[in-house]
């Protein structure tokens, strides 16, 4: 299938659709210089994130896990929203000004989405720029790069102050209750359900598309590599989302709902 068709099928798939939801995984950020979690690339100090992002990992060393968040919070400091973030935030205004609904679900914690304009996001696994209270459980905003006390701390105690966390899932935890229920309706009713740069193996996210498919959404795969998901999809665009997104037509995006 060459790539006029594939544009084409997906306009049509877009310009049909009413109701929108977005799977974004480490792949689209990859693509902004932001390392993923697995493979060479994700080793800091010679940690691999998965002895790093665990509550015990915290609790063990909670430095440590402070000084490869810091890194990670750095390196995201200097990165910036590529084409893909910034299409998915047209397609939102777009949707919107015809009544369509869209939903991002993302299973990254970088804020680029945000930064690239995008509304209805659902963090899935929070979000790096949020600390939360380890005594209190209050949560605060912070973007500062470096962070100034380090480690961070509450106010919820004047004498002995608590350290805080970062906000986001880690391995061994729930996702928050809230974002599981909006990312699950939003599937459940999408008339076009996207999966973009997502390996789809870490759940329960993976398992959104499928309740998606199972309510009679279309399925759409961007990725460079075939997953699990592709042989269900109803489209599959084996590339990178950055890549794809910047060579597409403008009025793929421009022209919708029209």
């Amino acid at each position: 299938m060459g790539p006029s068709t594939v544009q084409e099928d997906l306009e049509a798939f877009l310009s049909s659709a009413k109701s929108i939801c977005v799977l974004t995984g480490a792949g689209i950020s990859r693509e902004s210089g932001i390392p993923t979690f697995r493979g060479p690339e994700g080793l800091w100090k010679q940690f691999r994130a998965e002895d790093l992002a665990t509550p015990e990992a915290f609790q063990r060393d909670p430095l440590l896990v402070w000084e490869w968040y810091a890194w990670r919070r750095e390196l995201i400091h200097k990165a910036q929203p590529n084409a893909a973030h910034y299409a998915l935030a047209r397609l939102e205004a777009k949707l919107a000004c015809h009544s369509g609904q869209f939903t991002l679900l993302t299973q990254n914690v970088d804020g680029l989405h945000d930064r690239a304009g995008s509304q209805n996001v659902v963090k899935l696994h929070g979000d790096i720029w949020q600390l939360r209270c380890t005594t209190c459980g209050a949560e605060r905003e912070d973007h500062a790069v470096p962070l100034q006390p380090f480690p961070p701390r509450c106010a919820c105690s004047a004498t002995n102050p608590p350290m805080m966390r970062p906000g986001v899932v880690w391995f061994g935890e729930m996702l928050p209750e809230e974002a599981w229920r909006k990312a699950a309706a939003a599937a459940a009713s999408a008339e076009l359900f996207l999966v973009i740069g997502t390996s789809a193996l870490v759940q329960p996210a993976a398992s959104l598309p499928l309740l998606g498919k199972q309510n009679g959404s279309r399925l759409v795969e961007i990725n460079p590599e075939p997953t699990s998901l592709s042989p269900l999809a109803d489209l599959v665009i084996q590339a990178g989302a950055a890549e794809f997104f910047s060579g597409i037509r403008a009025e793929v995006l421009s022209g919708l709902l029209q």
